[in-house]
């Protein structure tokens, strides 16, 4: 059977396909989309408390309305069932589920989760947890937040108690979404919450969020749950000049900061020796205890990757370094001549292919998705209409390059678009739009973007033209 695009018939020879099976979604976030911030027993998370802090966030925005999900999540879910989606994925508000940080379940809070997994399934759409998507409860951050060892204690806690309501009818959980932003973002920079600039911190929280994620997998497991996995925000770091030893050098640093320092833990049972150094230059070796990597490399049976763009570095001496990156000193960012999007960001999908494949080569037998691959571009509505090309090209490209590495071997399991909505775009606040859905905040509209539209011809015929 042959179909017709823009003019041209096309066969099967004309068309990339993706395997059979392969799992086609989007991705969203519980602070960035729920709003609903003091209702049914919700107590106030980090995000709360730092945006509400001077000039961290665009024009002091909050997360207290946002999409308005809480409310909404009935018509989204239609929305998502009209694009086809197969899988979304989405995350936990801690703050909902233990106000308190540890102690008695809110029921209230679960019966959101509940009702929201009930209606996905109603709709044919598989529902993916994540339990952790950055929204840490204040109160436990008043307690050390994840440089405390007693926050994984109480993470792994929150895994039993949701998937005690939910695991009946929940098969894909995720422990956490990008350990790296919540560690070096969070302690080190000081750009994402908590907003604290301590290096000892950023590493003490990088262990002991390794850490929550293994005692969170054994308690998963415990109760039965099907499939468990971690999603890491992953890149391609290169060396500006692949001939200079010192260029090189730099590269393997920070590809260790970025990359390896969650990846060779969870997968290999084992600290990178350049990272176990930087843990003990700065006083942090002290939290890795005697069978803290035997929790942390429990089996995983899927290995989330978010990627936006890739990174290219040079080693310069008397450089301080980035702050995002504590010990990296001697080394700078390079410019990219690439096109960007509206933050930014240099656009090389040929980074998501050789990051694929590198995964596959380097950590054989772990099955991979992408749990989130999206750009933010200006949008604006007109005659109902948001026209935007420079997404779909985004996508398109991000997805040839997924194919081309499935051709040469790598074991991609699925694609989910990042993001279903317009939403809190974290430090940004409404800034940047990444939805595939236009989102009016003033008054909670919906518009589905022309790239939702070829998404869903995407999904409906399981690949590209």
């Amino acid at each position: 059977m042959s179909i017709t695009t823009e003019g041209r018939e096309l066969t099967g020879v004309d068309q990339l396909t993706f395997p059979q099976g392969f799992r086609w979604g989007a991705a969203t976030a519980s602070y960035q989309i729920e709003g609903a911030a003091q209702e049914d027993g919700r107590s106030r998370s980090i995000w709360d408390t730092f945006a509400r802090t001077p000039g961290k966030v665009h024009l002091g925005h909050t997360g207290d309305v946002a999409c308005d999900h809480y409310h909404r999540y009935r018509d989204d879910v239609a929305l998502m069932a009209q694009l086809g989606l197969g899988t979304y994925r989405f995350s936990i508000a801690w703050p909902r589920i233990k106000p308190d940080g540890t102690g008695s379940v809110n029921t209230r809070g679960l019966d959101f989760y509940d009702k929201l997994v009930d209606e996905l399934l109603t709709h044919g759409i598989d529902p993916m947890i994540t339990l952790y998507h950055w929204d840490l409860p204040q109160i436990l951050e008043d307690h050390g937040g994840w440089t405390s060892r007693d926050t994984a204690l109480a993470f792994a806690d929150l895994a039993q108690a949701v998937h005690g309501r939910l695991g009946d009818r929940v098969n894909t959980w995720t422990t956490l979404n990008e350990p790296w932003c919540s560690a070096f973002l969070g302690y080190a920079s000081g750009i994402h919450a908590p907003g604290r600039e301590d290096a000892q911190a950023a590493y003490l929280a990088t262990h002991h969020l390794l850490l929550a994620h293994g005692l969170a997998t054994q308690a998963l497991r415990a109760g039965g749950a099907a499939e468990v996995s971690l999603t890491l925000n992953l890149t391609r770091v290169s060396p500006a000049n692949p001939a200079d030893r010192h260029d090189v050098e730099a590269a393997t640093l920070i590809d260790g900061l970025q990359n390896r320092i969650f990846l060779d833990p969870v997968l290999r049972g084992a600290y990178p020796a350049d990272m176990l150094r930087l843990f003990e230059r700065f006083r942090a070796a002290g939290a890795i205890r005697d069978g803290d990597l035997a929790v942390i490399s429990a089996p995983i049976d899927l290995l989330g990757i978010n990627y936006y763009q890739a990174g290219l570095v040079r080693a310069q001496v008397g450089s301080p370094g980035s702050p995002v990156y504590p010990g990296s000193e001697g080394i700078i960012d390079v410019p990219q001549v690439k096109p960007v999007t509206a933050m930014d960001w240099p656009i090389d999908p040929t980074g998501l292919s050789d990051l694929l494949l590198r995964l596959t080569a380097d950590y054989p037998g772990t099955p991979l998705m992408i749990t989130e691959n999206g750009a933010a571009f200006i949008d604006t509505v007109i005659d109902g209409r948001v026209r935007d090309t420079d997404r779909i090209s985004y996508l398109d490209g991000h997805l040839r390059a997924s194919h081309e590495a499935i051709q040469q071997g790598a074991d991609l399991r699925g694609f989910l678009a990042w993001s279903l909505l317009d939403n809190y775009e974290w430090g940004y606040g409404y800034g940047q739009r990444f939805g595939i859905i236009h989102v009016d905040y003033d008054t909670q509209r919906r518009t589905p973007k022309d790239s939702a539209l070829w998404f869903s011809d995407v999904i409906s015929r399981n690949g590209l033209s």
